[in-house]
């Protein structure tokens, strides 16, 4: 599909739930304070994009594109990540809430979370090598056959992983955050 090409446009204030994106390839563009919510995105290109104070909330995002995209105080609560192309997929998120998404089944090394919020989120067979939870609210996120290996969770809190479920092979974890790897063997620590 030959997309038309959108580079270095900013969009603004735009609510694409009643008019939608047009399907493009957008390259360096800014969306400020849009509203996706419950809308179409999927087969829309993203190349080094940065999204903020957008809501994308249960957005379909089926063979969606986003490579080198950042997301800031954006709403992505309920996104099914693994609907998207994975080819080149990489983004990073600040302060933003992704509750109830799902990055099952990716390869997502190297992203980077920055004080997110991220309840009950799906990381089932997932790689994310080398990944930075910095600050970030893991409460009853899903760690099952996930390879974390040398991803830094230091800072990361309300976290429960299996240690005998998943690869952790040089993660980063804090002395007061140990508990979280504990909690499925019932062991309490003081």
């Amino acid at each position: 599909m030959n997309l038309p090409h959108i580079d270095n446009q900013n969009f603004t204030n735009q609510d694409y739930r009643t008019s939608m994106l047009s399907k493009a390839e957008y390259s360096y563009c800014a969306f400020t304070n849009c509203n996706f919510e419950n809308s179409d995105i999927s087969n829309i290109v993203f190349l080094e994009c940065e999204f903020f104070d957008c809501n994308f909330s249960n957005v379909n995002v089926k063979h969606t594109t986003f490579n080198d995209t950042i997301f800031t105080t954006c709403k992505l609560v309920g996104v099914n990540f693994k609907d998207c192309n994975s080819f080149l997929m990489a983004f990073h998120f600040n302060r933003c809430n992704l509750s109830l998404s799902t990055f099952s089944e990716l390869t997502i090394n190297n992203t980077k979370f920055y004080d997110c919020k991220l309840h009950q989120v799906d990381f089932t067979f997932s790689e994310i090598k080398s990944c930075l939870f910095q600050q970030c609210d893991l409460q009853d996120v899903i760690f099952e056959n996930t390879n974390l290996e040398k991803s830094d969770l230091s800072t990361a809190f309300n976290f429960s992983i299996d240690p005998s479920r998943n690869n952790l092979k040089n993660a980063i974890f804090s002395k007061e955050n140990l508990s979280g790897l504990l909690k499925t063997f019932k062991i309490k620590v003081k």
